[in-house]
């Protein structure tokens, strides 16, 4: 199957992260091929490379000294097959097609894992919110939605938020999407909770994370009480995912940003936690404050550029990367399983390298991809989708039930998989042949359009 990827790379060279992604699937699913050569008469495999649409637009915005400024914004929508495409927003200076397509990708798989009928799609701009005031974000996030509001809807395009979209600025977008639609419906999720919200919706992420880590660990007779557990980020999905091994017991003892991280060996507890969501979410400070905060910790500044990620190297029982793509190295999942790791759990999408995945996955630790571990998220926001529907509103308790469901579910299914395809306790194979399976089969029923 190798000539899809020569395909992809000769039609677009520069697209690695995409390629990456592509790769990943490819590795696994030959079996499936094999077994099916329906999928390759009906050539479904260079057509779900493909997205159906995507669209690239000019987003001039005023800054607070009124100059103008002009950012690039893009929506890729890869596949409707099995329902409407939902999509995660990301404003980020890296942000460019090959990142989003990426994401795209990723999203209709792990869309499929939830059982949810929904599709997969990404959207984003080379916007960086970094040290943008308030009036900025929502003068960007406006302009950004006069043309997007053209290719989003409840039944088109459900957006929702990625790195550098969170709830003030799905507040900003839902607010112009609305005035320009002149309706109120639920075009976008994660949203305000007197607004059409959900609850557990910010939590979903991480706590799903950690609801699947727990029962790859239950596979080995262990539990996360007690677990030493490395978690990089300190955004949405990294704040949650600490908060929920804390309340499992585990002992978090590291967090991250852009900038480095801190290394805290008393653990993260509830008090700091909250003193970092403080310091994230409504300060929008570095996370080298925190050990200015607590003089038990020790803070080390972290070149992007770099190799290798010291963070990766501290004794830990389980690894939550939860910051952005590839930030796991080779050379980092070495110093991993040199400090004795059991687990490693994606909360972000494709954290590990392709030479990171292969190394876990040889050294049979138990290793779960984004596009499963992570998938709480889409889920909750697909509950989002069905209270607005019905015009209610469930209590926290019963979305956290559904979202145990859920990721208890797809950790049974990419098992399950798994094992049918002779690579037993592998989840990446597992992941993307349940996932595959399922959006081609739609494809097929749906013809060649």
């Amino acid at each position: 199957m190798s000539y899809i990827l020569e395909i992809i790379k000769a039609r677009d060279p520069n697209e690695r992260e995409f390629h990456q992604a592509v790769q990943e699937v490819i590795d696994s699913i030959q079996p499936v091929l094999d077994q099916n050569p329906q999928y390759r008469q009906a050539a479904v495999l260079e057509r779900i490379v493909e997205p159906e649409r995507m669209i690239t637009f000019r987003v001039p915005w005023l800054d607070d000294q009124n100059n103008v400024k002009v950012n690039r914004g893009f929506c890729v929508e890869m596949s409707s097959a099995i329902g409407p495409y939902k999509s995660a927003l990301r404003f980020h200076p890296s942000v460019n097609q090959s990142i989003l397509k990426f994401l795209a990708f990723e999203q209709v798989f792990k869309n499929a894992l939830t059982t949810l009928p929904l599709g997969g799609g990404a959207g984003g701009s080379d916007f960086d919110p970094k040290g943008k005031s308030d009036d900025e974000m929502m003068r960007f996030c406006q302009n950004f939605m006069t043309e997007l509001y053209l290719h989003i809807g409840p039944n088109t395009d459900i957006a929702a938020g990625d790195i550098g979209v969170g709830s003030r600025e799905i507040g900003y977008l839902f607010g112009m999407y609305k005035r320009l639609r002149n309706e109120f419906t639920g075009a976008l999720t994660g949203k305000g909770l007197n607004w059409g919200g959900s609850l557990i919706r910010a939590q979903a992420a991480g706590y799903g994370c950690v609801y699947f880590a727990a029962e790859m660990l239950a596979t080995r007779n262990m539990t996360l009480d007690g677990q030493v557990c490395l978690v990089s980020g300190a955004g949405n999905v990294a704040q949650h995912t600490a908060e929920k091994l804390i309340e499992l017991g585990a002992k978090v003892i590291t967090l991250s940003d852009s900038s480095g991280y801190v290394y805290d060996p008393e653990g993260i507890d509830r008090d700091k936690l909250a003193y970092v969501k403080q310091l994230k979410n409504i300060r929008r400070g570095r996370i080298r404050e925190y050990a200015d905060k607590y003089s038990g910790s020790v803070y080390t500044p972290v070149d992007a550029n770099s190799d290798f990620n010291p963070l990766w190297s501290h004794r830990a029982a389980c690894a939550f990367p939860c910051a952005t793509q590839n930030e796991i190295s080779e050379q980092d999942a070495y110093a991993i399983i040199n400090n004795n790791v059991k687990l490693i759990c994606e909360g972000a999408n494709m954290p590990c390298t392709s030479d990171a995945t292969d190394i876990f996955i040889d050294k049979s630790i138990l290793y779960a991809p984004g596009k499963a571990a992570n998938a709480g998220g889409v889920a909750v926001s697909g509950l989002e989708m069905v209270q607005n529907s019905m015009r209610l509103n469930w209590l926290g308790k019963e979305v956290d039930q559904r979202l145990k469901i859920i990721m208890k579910g797809i950790h049974k299914t990419c098992l399950e998989t798994a094992e049918a395809y002779a690579t037993p306790g592998n989840y990446l194979n597992g992941a993307n042949i349940s996932g595959f399976v399922k959006v081609v089969d739609a494809m097929l029923d749906q013809g060649v359009v």
